[in-house]
């Protein structure tokens, strides 16, 4: 008794027989010639997996996978009808002639798959191809449609960093104007302390008070200065933030530029690539033809 074999590979057979079993096996039927027995059963299968498959591809765009499932099902079927035939002529009288009747019509259903797979791979690769391409040009025209807005965004960012430049020109230019006012400032509050300093001693006071009164002035000229060395300080602090932020800015505007420039080359390498893969896949079209055009003609 011969089981079904669960394997679900394609072999390829080297020899595909006579002509006329050549002509009766491409329906997908497996034929008795003169060995007494004709089975019906791969007949049916065949036909019955075809009728899937057909079935199958108009409920499906491409319908790989159930044309796949079609010839790996004819496959195990081509398979465990030879061992049925492999087993049925060891009890004939012309072993060996059955035997290579047998082989000849599994290597000629072998070859009718094999060239069914070979069709259904092509098919595969074309519509990756096609599917990569189409991906591949909607991520341009993403592209091109976020340019404007990339571009808009760029000039607002520019736009926003030389109006800060101007207002920092403005704001040291005001310092530089109010200097003056403010020396003038300060002389006047020195030359105020010292008139007050003589009219204290006019008013005859104490060398104790004067000495207390002395300290306070002390006091408050030092409070003054710890104050104009703390504006001071802060004033270079936030001079020192301004430019750190300039920079700042300076290097995202070159990061972002190197972007730009970094997806530019990418997607020149992606369309160069795109186009040699469709240049392949042309000539690796025209071999299998031409392969096929010299099978057909050996045949």
């Amino acid at each position: 008794m011969v089981s079904a074999p669960s394997t679900t590979s394609v072999p390829y057979g080297g020899s595909t027989g006579s002509a006329a079993v050549a002509g009766s096996t491409a329906s997908g039927a497996t034929l008795r010639t003169d060995d007494g027995q004709l089975s019906g059963q791969a007949g049916a299968s065949h036909a019955k997996a075809a009728n899937e498959e057909g079935a199958t591809g108009e409920a499906s765009s491409n319908g790989f996978d159930a044309r796949q499932a079609a010839l790996n099902h004819r496959t195990e079927e081509n398979n465990y009808n030879y061992g049925v035939d492999e087993h049925n002529c060891y009890s004939k009288f012309l072993v060996n002639y059955c035997l290579d009747k047998a082989r000849d019509r599994m290597r000629a259903v072998q070859a009718g798959i094999r060239k069914e797979q070979l069709a259904l791979d092509e098919e595969q690769r074309t519509a990756r191809a096609q599917q990569r391409d189409q991906q591949a040009a909607l991520q341009r025209a993403q592209d091109e449609a976020n340019a404007p807005q990339r571009a808009a965004q760029d000039a607002s960012n520019q736009q926003q960093y030389e109006d800060k430049q101007h207002q920092h020109q403005l704001d040291q230019a005001q310092r530089a104007a109010e200097a003056p006012q403010r020396a003038a400032n300060e002389q006047s509050y020195q030359q105020k302390e010292q008139q007050h300093a003589l009219d204290q001693a006019q008013r005859g006071v104490s060398p104790s008070q004067a000495a207390a009164n002395q300290q306070a002035y002390d006091q408050k000229q030092a409070n003054f200065q710890t104050q104009l060395e703390q504006a001071r300080e802060q004033g270079a602090q936030k001079a020192q933030e301004r430019v750190e932020k300039q920079q700042s800015f300076q290097r995202k505007q070159e990061t972002a530029a190197q972007h730009e420039q970094d997806v530019a080359t990418r997607q020149k390498q992606a369309a160069d690539k795109a186009q040699q893969k469709q240049q392949q896949q042309l000539q690796q079209q025209q071999q299998l033809e031409q392969q096929q055009k010299q099978q057909q003609q050996e045949q």
